[in-house]
C-alpha cells in the first residue's frame, strides 16, 4: 500500500512539473500575443480618420436641372428658355445668346459631354456631400444643382457656388476626361482634374472657399499656407474616404512626390526665411496651380505644383493630430501663427 502511494505521488509530482514547463512555455507566447494586440489597437487608434463620422441622417438624392438639354432643344422657344431659366443669359447680348444657342459646334460638344457625367450618379454623390457639410455646418441648405456646358470657356472654374442665392452650377464641359479632344490647347496642369471623378471634390472645394475666412491683412507665405491648409482640411471633413490627390486636384504621382519630398520642401522654406516672409511670389511659385514648384533649381520640373498647399494642410493634420477635439468653427478663427505653433510641425525623414 505504502509502495502504491509513494508511487501515485511521483507521477503527480512529474505531471505538475509537466505541466509547470508547458505553462512556462506558453507565457511568453501569451505575452507576446498581448503586446501585439495592444500595439495593433493603438496604431489602430492613432491611424483612425477622426473625419470619418457616422452621418446619423440619410442623404435624399439631390435633383440635378440640366441647362444646357433645354438649351439647344430645338422644340424649346427662346421665351421658354428665359422663362424657365430668367438669370441665365446674364449680361450676354441677345444676337450672341441666339447664336451660342444655334450653334452646331456647341450643341455637338454638350451631347458629348452630357455622355460623361451620370446626372443621377452625380445627384446622390452631392447628396452625401451635402450632408457630411451640414454635420459640420449645421447652418449650410441645400443649394439648387443646375448643370450647363461653357463649351469648355469655365476650364479653370468648373464649379459656382453662390450661398446667398443657393445655387450650385457645375459646367460638364469641364468634365469630359483629361486626354479629351476639344482639350487641345489646354494646360496640362488643368487637364489632370477635368476628369468625371473630379466633380465631386471641385464641388466640395467650392463650398469651402465659401467658409474658410479670409484676410487681406494675412499676407505672409505662412499664413498663405495655411489658408490653404484650412480649405483642405474642409476637404478631408467632406470627403473623408476620397483620395488625397483627388482633394488636391492632382495626380496620385504629384502627391507621392510630394509625400516623399516633405522635409525637403520643409527644409528649403525654413533655410530661405519663407515663412514670414510677406514676398506675393512666393504664392505664385507654391501656391497657385502650375506645371510645378519654382524652388529654381534642377529638381523643378520633376517637382509637383503646389507644395505650399501642400505643406498648409501637414500643418493642419498635425494640428488636429495634437487636437483633436477642436471645434472645426474654432479652429477655422485661429491665426496662422497659432495653428502652426500648436501643431508643432516639423517633419523627419
Amino acid at each position: 500500500m505504502l509502495r502504491n502511494i509513494v508511487e501515485m505521488t511521483k507521477q503527480k509530482t512529474k505531471r505538475t512539473t509537466r505541466d509547470t514547463k508547458v505553462q512556462m512555455k506558453r507565457l511568453p507566447i501569451l505575452l507576446l500575443l498581448l503586446v501585439s494586440a495592444f500595439f495593433l489597437h493603438s496604431c489602430k487608434k492613432e491611424n483612425k480618420n477622426i473625419w470619418d463620422v457616422k452621418i446619423e441622417t440619410p442623404a435624399a438624392k439631390i435633383p440635378v436641372t440640366d441647362i444646357s438639354k433645354d438649351f439647344f432643344a430645338p422644340e424649346v422657344t427662346l421665351e421658354q428658355f428665359r422663362a424657365k431659366y430668367p438669370w441665365f443669359q446674364g449680361s450676354v447680348k441677345d444676337e450672341d445668346f441666339i447664336k451660342r444657342r444655334n450653334s452646331p459646334e456647341e450643341a455637338k460638344l454638350y451631347r458629348e459631354a452630357a455622355t460623361k457625367v451620370d446626372l443621377n450618379l452625380l445627384g446622390t454623390d452631392l447628396a452625401a456631400l451635402f450632408a457630411r457639410v451640414k454635420h459640420h455646418f449645421p447652418n449650410f441648405k441645400n443649394p439648387k444643382v443646375y448643370t450647363f456646358s461653357s463649351s469648355t470657356q469655365m476650364y479653370e472654374e468648373p464649379v459656382i457656388y453662390d450661398p446667398q442665392q443657393g445655387f450650385l452650377f457645375i459646367d460638364i464641359s469641364g468634365f469630359m476626361g483629361e486626354k479629351n479632344h476639344y482639350y487641345k490647347g489646354i494646360e496640362e496642369y488643368f487637364k489632370v482634374s477635368m476628369n468625371p471623378v473630379n466633380i465631386i471634390p471641385k464641388t466640395s472645394e467650392a463650398i469651402a472657399f465659401t467658409i474658410v475666412p479670409y484676410s487681406k491683412d494675412s499676407q505672409k507665405f505662412l499664413d498663405q499656407m495655411v489658408y490653404n491648409g484650412k480649405i483642405m482640411t474642409l476637404q478631408d471633413a467632406f470627403l473623408p474616404h476620397l483620395p488625397d490627390h483627388l482633394k488636391m486636384n492632382a495626380t496620385a504621382k504629384q502627391y507621392e512626390w510630394s509625400k516623399a519630398s516633405e522635409v525637403s520642401i520643409w527644409d528649403y522654406f525654413i533655410e530661405n526665411d519663407y515663412l514670414f516672409s510677406p514676398d506675393p511670389r512666393l504664392t505664385e511659385r507654391f501656391i497657385n496651380p502650375g506645371p510645378f514648384s519654382k524652388f529654381y533649381t534642377d529638381v523643378d520640373k520633376q517637382s509637383s505644383p503646389q507644395v505650399g498647399v501642400f505643406t498648409g494642410w501637414q500643418i493642419c493634420r498635425k494640428f488636429y493630430e495634437k487636437n483633436p477635439e477642436t471645434p472645426l468653427l474654432d479652429f477655422l478663427a485661429m491665426s496662422a501663427t497659432d495653428i502652426f505653433n500648436k501643431s508643432e510641425y516639423k517633419p523627419k525623414k
